[in-house]
């Protein structure tokens, strides 16, 4: 199989032409994107479930109502993208440049965003239960009414992150920085904040 940067569609590179396209509703399930550059691309409700956007370009791209259930984002960059109201639930996002991005109401149940960059994100009203963010840079990121039941925010930075309201039942917050976070109106209960050394 040959890399998206490798085909050439009339005379010009599909990673050429990928780049502020106009998705929208596409059916791009199971789709191979890996290294894709998607930045600044209309994929409002586009399906993209199960497919590979490993290294991905999708700055500042539209990508509200899509479907990513189970896809595969390592280390891609969605930096200002707008995935509100988007369904990631299951997706891979470990690495993921996410710094500014939009997930308010977004479906994250059970996705892993280890060790990913979320400073500056609006995650309003976003579901994310189970979901895995240990290790997660939350900066100044907006949690308010999110659901984080049961996820894993272990070593995450959540200095002057914005958890009003938030749901962090049974949350795993071992060793994660809260310096700063505003937690008015936050149900705690069953939450493990143990600082261990």
């Amino acid at each position: 199989m040959r890399a998206i940067s490798e085909i050439i569609v009339a005379g010009r590179n599909l990673a050429d032409i990928l780049r502020n396209a106009d998705l929208s509703c596409a059916d791009l399930s199971y789709a191979d994107l890996s290294g894709a550059d998607l930045s600044g691309a209309n994929l409002s409700g586009a399906n993209l479930s199960c497919a590979n956007l490993i290294n991905a370009d999708l700055s500042g791209a539209n990508l509200r109502n899509a479907n990513l259930s189970c896809a595969n984002l390592i280390n891609a960059d969605l930096s200002g993208a707008d995935l509100s109201s988007a369904n990631l639930i299951n997706a891979d996002l470990s690495g993921a440049n996410l710094r500014g991005a939009n997930l308010s109401c977004a479906n994250l149940r059970g996705a892993n965003l280890s060790g990913t960059n979320l400073s500056g994100a609006n995650l309003s009203g976003a579901d994310l239960r189970g979901a895995n963010l240990s290790g997660t840079n939350l900066i100044n990121a907006d949690l308010s009414g999110a659901n984080l039941r049961g996820a894993d925010l272990s070593y995450a930075d959540l200095s002057c992150a914005n958890l009003r309201g938030a749901n962090l039942i049974n949350a795993d917050l071992i060793n994660a920085d809260l310096s700063g976070a505003a937690l008015s109106y936050a149900n705690l209960s069953g939450t493990n904040v143990i600082k261990k050394t």
